[in-house]
């Protein structure tokens, strides 16, 4: 029979009554109706706290279904009713030592989640004793419920020796009580400014054992703590790489990206190149296999290839023809496989990815043709031997005349046009037939940019600026000032066409505009130009530094800490955890004998309160 009926909203003094009432009832059945009603209640929303002393007097019938039922309502209200909630314990005690190991472990499971001083207090005794407990589901659940406990409680987590015991459960046999130690341990660690999980080579692979019989979940738990493991001596590393390495075949995409984590962070402790080397290629697969998943695993493990292709661009170096877009791949999807396939191009295939590019700049999507657009000139910029087919693309897709296309590549060809001076010059008339369609202040910008550079040698130079000018006042901050410039450069370099223009400039931006960088900058001019023209130009018409596509390279220092973070929101994100969650622990690789290169933080020995070594228990 459907639960369906249990549905209803329903009058407390009803519910009350009929949970009260004295009828016969051996089998509880009445009762057990009862309480799913409350419960059902509970998830529509309503109200059910009134029923609290009568829920609590159900806490001594026998029967498994029934306890649920109470304790969940327990869970929900004892918030809200503390005192009620303490009258509830003298059961728990009872119920922690029941014959049966599910109310056992739904008892302490229980008074975890319950946040009320003098139950987390009584939970001490029985949770220490189901931490030693015959059957591995109650071990289980005991290990898990110490972090919860350390949540409301961290004082006697650590005075009560919880940590001690927590460690003792890492030899257990059973790989689910391990999986949920470890678990228990890293969350403990994450969250504790004196407590740091470490793991010695012996345990390392202890661990590493137990991962077989584990469920997919109990595997991320472990390699998850592999983190906290610090290779000491050459080969150390290696060995464990190769024997994570069969997760990278795991049907759960978690298991993969955490196996990839724990080898990219191993690799840092490998000595001989040879055999990093030959980790980067029993990466490629697994990721190039998550690229098949749904859009969101694909989004997932994009994200996580952006960040490895930087440290490691050998992992993925020739699978480039995955990352071309398919024409039912989400936007973001496709976005994210732009960035990958331009961090992947190089001299070899940089003509399959314009190809694909020129492709995508016809789609309908505006966003992703101006990432695609943007990216053929990024290509021109990185890859110097095919800027001049970069241009001629750019300048393909000029002739189109849509607007937000045209737009884009005036902002990569003025790039092109720094980091190639005096090579491309030719086209510039083909970007002045354009200015009409300029409506974004980065494209107008650019084409100032162009203008002023050039004023030269475009002969009508000064009415292209004045034209632009007529909205001076009205334009934003950066078209004012690309306005400035241009109009000083103008005039240095034809002083008869620019004359009439510098004195309105410089008065507009030193008397009509309230922004102090416009303000400060045409002061500068002023005064250069008013007593010294020499220097002047000098300093204007300077030579610019040579741009590259470096800077659109993650900062080291942050790659190196997110690589520590794959598969995490982190990774998404491509921030430090501590931008986003409070109290984050940052991770930093650990110096070592064979830690193989300087790294720019290195991580401080934290207390470690179960440091009364692995080694005694591992060996046991």
């Amino acid at each position: 029979m459907s639960d369906a009926k249990y549905f209803q909203r329903g009058k407390v003094q009803e519910l009350r009554s009929e949970l009260n009432s004295e009828k016969k009832d051996k089998q509880h059945t009445k009762k057990k109706t009862v309480l799913k009603k409350i419960v059902a209640n509970m998830t529509m929303g309503n109200d059910m706290s009134a029923l609290f002393p009568d829920v609590i007097n159900c806490m001594q019938i026998p029967v498994l279904e029934i306890k649920k039922m109470v304790y969940l309502y327990l869970i929900i209200y004892s918030r809200s009713k503390p005192d009620m909630a303490e009258k509830a314990i003298p059961t728990f005690i009872k119920d922690a030592g029941d014959q049966n190991p599910l109310i056992r472990a739904l008892t302490i499971r229980t008074m975890g989640y319950i946040n009320v001083e003098k139950i987390v207090d009584a939970l001490a005794g029985p949770l220490k004793r189901c931490l030693k407990d015959q059957d591995p589901y109650v071990r289980k659940t005991a290990a898990i419920t110490v972090a919860k406990l350390y949540m409301h409680n961290k004082g006697l987590v650590e005075n009560e020796g919880f940590i001690d015991l927590l460690r003792d459960l890492l030899a257990d046999s059973n790989p689910t009580v391990v999986a949920n130690s470890v678990a228990a341990l890293t969350e403990i660690s994450e969250r504790s400014e004196n407590i740091s999980l470490k793991l010695n080579t012996n345990m390392a692979n202890k661990l590493i054992a137990a991962l077989n019989e584990c469920t997919e979940w109990g595997q991320t738990y472990i390699l998850e703590s592999l983190m906290s493991y610090v290779p000491q001596e050459m080969g150390d590393a290696e060995m464990l790489c190769e024997r994570i390495a069969p997760r990278l075949q795991h049907a759960n995409s978690s298991v993969v990206l955490t196996a990839v984590k724990v080898i990219m962070y191993l690799m840092n402790y490998m000595t001989k190149e040879e055999d990093i080397n030959i980790m980067c290629k029993k990466l490629s697969p697994p990721l190039v296999t998550l690229l098949s998943s749904g859009p969101e695993v694909q989004y997932v493990a994009l994200r996580n290839i952006l960040l490895i292709i930087q440290r490691r661009p050998e992992v993925l170096r020739n699978d480039m023809k995955v990352f071309f877009c398919k024409y039912n791949d989400p936007i973001y999807v496709k976005l994210a496989k732009l960035e990958i396939m331009f961090c992947l191009a190089n001299a070899s295939n940089v003509d399959h990815v314009l190809s694909e590019l020129k492709e995508y700049a016809t789609e309908v999507d505006v966003d992703f043709v101006r990432k695609a657009v943007r990216s053929i000139g990024r290509l021109a910029v990185k890859i110097e031997s095919t800027a001049d087919k970069c241009i001629d693309a750019l300048l393909e897709l000029i002739q189109t005349k849509v607007n937000y296309v045209v737009q884009e590549a005036i902002v990569v060809i003025k790039d092109i046009f720094r980091k190639f001076p005096n090579q491309y010059e030719s086209i510039i008339g083909t970007l002045c037939e354009n200015l009409d369609n300029l409506d974004e202040p980065e494209a107008k910008s650019a084409m100032i940019w162009i203008i002023g550079q050039y004023a030269d040698r475009i002969e009508n130079s000064e009415e292209l600026l004045d034209d632009f000018l007529f909205t001076f006042l009205e334009e934003p901050v950066e078209v004012q000032l690309s306005l400035l410039t241009a109009t000083v450069k103008l005039f240095i370099k034809k002083p008869t066409a620019g004359q009439a223009l510098v004195p309105k400039v410089l008065k507009w931006a030193t008397e009509e505009v309230d922004n102090p960088d416009l303000r400060d900058r045409g002061y500068i001019y002023w005064r250069l130009l008013s007593t010294d023209p020499v220097a002047a130009k000098n300093i204007v018409l300077s030579e610019k530094p040579s741009i590259t596509t470096e800077s659109d390279n993650m900062e080291p220092t942050l790659l190196d800490e997110l690589l520590l973070h794959i598969s995490s929101l982190s990774s998404i994100y491509q921030k430090s955890p501590q931008t986003f969650i409070h109290h984050c622990k940052p991770r930093q690789l650990t110096v070592s004998p064979v830690l193989n290169r300087r790294y720019p933080g290195q991580q401080r020995k934290a207390t470690n309160l179960f440091d009364a070594d692995l080694d005694d228990l591992s060996s046991g």
